[in-house]
């Protein structure tokens, strides 16, 4: 992908109303947020996972900055419906970072969650919302997002979870499974941004993530 493609997407997702940005590595990722966490000095600070997101390093600097509250609902020492319930309460952080499953060269935003607890601060909640994506998640549009959802990004996510039983652990593919492990339970597709620039979507020139 050329990195006229990807200006050409971050312009799209500008007349949607998202704060937009390109850059070429990880580093000049972390650069950028960690601009916007310290202008924005939020209070409370939450993320979603996100393979992307973590190679950036910002998770580390948010915990070692004692400025600001930061929700980790992602500890592995902590048993399951604590992890849970410190997701809820990212829904009232000030700031939010996540990554995207797939961004068009429409200028929308797509994914697919098990939980919820990455898309739904997203949509409402926190004042300011910071998303990564690597120049890979970016398609033509809805119809293409929403099959490299179900061919790339579910099955590899799946494979991250070896003890979660279902038939795309097996096959690698999507089956529109019915089991108790299936992760693909609510989908969110974000047209515009409300209210503009809440949003801030950093595109890296750089293959990153599922």
């Amino acid at each position: 992908m050329t990195t006229e493609k990807l200006n050409t997407c971050a312009e799209a997702l500008r007349r949607h109303h998202f704060e937009t940005a390109v850059v070429e590595n990880t580093r000049e990722a972390f650069d950028r947020i960690k601009a916007v966490v310290e202008a924005e000095a939020p209070k409370i600070v939450s993320f979603g996972d996100s393979k992307t997101m973590r190679k950036t390093g910002i998770i580390d600097w948010l915990r070692d900055n004692g400025d600001w509250t930061l929700l980790d609902g992602f500890n592995p020492d902590m048993p399951r419906p604590e992890r849970l319930e410190i997701r809820r309460q990212a829904l009232m952080s000030d700031l939010f970072i996540t990554g995207i499953n797939a961004v068009t060269e429409e200028g929308t935003l797509h994914w697919l969650d098990m939980v919820g607890n990455r898309i739904a601060p997203v949509a409402f909640g926190p004042r300011k919302v910071i998303l990564v994506a690597g120049r890979n998640k970016i398609v033509a549009n809805r119809e293409e997002a929403e099959e490299r959802i179900r061919r790339i990004a579910a099955p590899q996510n799946i494979a991250r979870h070896p003890g979660f039983r279902t038939p795309c652990a097996k096959t690698g593919v999507c089956m529109d499974c019915n089991s108790p492990d299936r992760i693909c339970n609510t989908r969110m597709e974000m047209l515009r941004c409300y209210p503009a620039g809440r949003i801030l979507v950093i595109l890296i020139d750089q293959e990153l993530g599922l």
